[in-house]
């Protein structure tokens, strides 16, 4: 067997932002330190920080009056903010910076009157936060059935913004549809950097293997969306989050597997799968020099 491995991989400037914003804050504060929800969508992750003394809650409401509490990189909602500023709490912003840009986004052509057709997938953090900025003004855009029956009353003033971890694929017909239908429709493709890059990644990759894995978590939207892409290819693509999920049942036949990670994926399991399928060789695909980086919150520079 032979494994080619695909760069860019595994995490991102904002991930890596995120879990900063936790291992400073436990440093930096003698107080526990709280973080709504996972802080990346990857159970490795937060069982590592959890050890470091991390402690997650579900709910604002689970965090003790005058504590301090870490913001996932998803964002959060105003009302989120705000229950927060009423108990007091003393609040790290780990929200990726191209996820604010959404928010901000949303501000805008709230305030200038616009409909704001969100494409994203209900129930993701993201998309919560984003739509909690105009709740009012704002429509959820799940797929391309729906991007054809929606109703507007201003089809003069319609904006498109679109989560951060989409597909490309799906996330252009989507907006071609919306294009079709209002023609005066302003779009800002909000995909970030590091899912397009991945993406891309993988679609070079899949045309060369046999089978694709991709290491990540099942509640992660970037990985999902890669195990997609690769069964795109017409070829079988399995969602693992570890070396343990390995079936040898799916290697019959197989001579080249592709491996790629999410962006909330450890480098570690990347190795840890590698080792476990002990290939006869390896290939290191490599796309794109990712060299993008975030700063922290001024409290913990």
């Amino acid at each position: 067997m032979e494994v080619i491995i695909a760069s860019p991989r595994g995490f991102c400037a904002g991930v890596v932002r995120a879990i900063e914003v936790v291992e400073k804050s436990l440093d930096t504060f003698d107080s526990p330190v709280y973080v709504r929800k996972e802080i990346v969508h990857n159970p490795h992750v937060v069982q590592e920080l959890r050890e470091k003394g991390a402690i997650f809650v579900d709910d604002i409401k689970d965090v003790p009056e005058g504590q301090t509490v870490v913001f996932s990189a998803h964002g959060v909602s105003p009302d989120v903010w705000r229950n927060s500023e009423n108990r007091k709490l003393n609040i790290m912003d780990a929200t990726c910076p191209l996820v604010t840009k959404v928010h901000a986004e949303a501000i805008k052509y709230a305030k200038e009157g616009y409909t704001i057709l969100l494409v994203g997938h209900q129930g993701h953090e993201e998309v919560e936060g984003t739509m909690g900025e105009a709740p009012e003004s704002t429509i959820l855009v799940e797929d391309s059935e729906f991007a054809r029956s929606v109703q507007i009353v201003d089809e003069s003033k319609v904006v498109a913004l679109t989560q951060t971890t989409l597909s490309l694929d799906d996330t252009k017909d989507i907006i071609g549809i919306l294009r079709e239908r209002f023609p005066t429709l302003v779009t800002r493709n909000d995909i970030c950097y590091a899912t397009t890059n991945r993406q891309i990644a993988v679609k070079a990759m899949a045309s060369k293997v046999d089978l694709v894995l991709v290491i990540g978590a099942q509640n992660s939207s970037n990985c999902n969306r890669l195990r997609e892409v690769a069964s795109g290819f017409g070829i079988p693509a399995y969602l693992i989050n570890g070396p343990d999920d390995i079936s040898y049942e799916w290697f019959a036949d197989v001579g080249k597997v592709g491996i790629t990670s999410g962006a909330s994926t450890p480098e570690r399991l990347v190795t840890q799968v590698v080792e476990k399928l002990n290939p006869t060789s390896i290939q290191y695909l490599e796309l794109v020099d990712e060299n993008v980086s975030f700063v922290l919150p001024k409290e913990l520079r």
